[in-house]
């Protein structure tokens, strides 16, 4: 099951759109899911999130707690629709595109890709690439 819970004033806009294409984002990878949970959030709450369980004191976007059991995934992925925003400005990108990306990102860290090297952070760019793609691949 894929759900949105919200934890700030922010709402997604079509709920049904967005679980059919993480569903085939999923597909896309080989895989299936138990459950997965997207959290929106805002900054300060995504930062106490952060200092708490990783003992990291910085903002970030996007963090993701990995429940799954090989290609068969789950997690709660929490998002500060927040700093997604501000990211748009930054790299000039459309917000949708960027929570798109972001969405992704999180779905991608349950299939065990990471960006921990500059070759992890481009394969992960690259697949970010390909999955919004899917998006926009009407069904």
């Amino acid at each position: 099951m894929i759900e949105f819970h919200y934890e700030s004033d922010f709402l997604l806009e079509d709920e049904a759109k967005l679980a059919d294409w993480i569903s085939r984002v999923v597909a896309s990878e080989g895989g299936s899911y138990n459950q997965i949970d997207y959290i929106f959030c805002s900054d300060n709450y995504l930062l106490e999130m952060n200092k708490k369980y990783l003992s990291h004191d910085t903002f970030t976007d996007i963090i993701t707690f990995d429940y799954s059991d090989g290609k068969r995934i789950g997690g709660d992925i929490f998002i500060s629709a927040e700093r997604v925003r501000e990211n748009a400005t930054i790299f000039e990108t459309d917000f949708q595109e960027e929570l798109l990306r972001v969405m992704a990102h999180g779905l991608l860290h349950l299939f065990r890709y990471t960006d921990k090297t500059e070759a992890g952070k481009d394969e992960m760019r690259d697949k970010e690439d390909e999955k919004i793609k899917l998006f926009h691949v009407e069904q």
